[in-house]
């Protein structure tokens, strides 16, 4: 995924689950390996980060608890 794309973020759309078609077919060849690289290239843009240095998640926002 060396490549660099533009992202244009104004090109979404939403839709409802039964109207979207499906890339079902498109993603169906690739590897699993392939299909994560590819979102995390989409996170990236989106978030604007860095591939190479991701940033850190914040764990003093988060907390686990156990249910009683």
């Amino acid at each position: 995924m060396s490549k660099k794309y533009r992202f244009d973020r104004n090109s979404f759309s939403a839709y409802k689950a039964e109207e979207q078609k499906s890339d079902y077919q498109s993603w169906k060849g690739t590897s699993l390996e392939y299909r994560l690289k590819a979102a995390n290239y989409l996170n990236s843009m989106a978030f604007d980060f860095d591939l190479d240095a991701p940033p850190r998640l914040d764990k003093t926002i988060f907390y686990a608890s156990k249910q009683k």
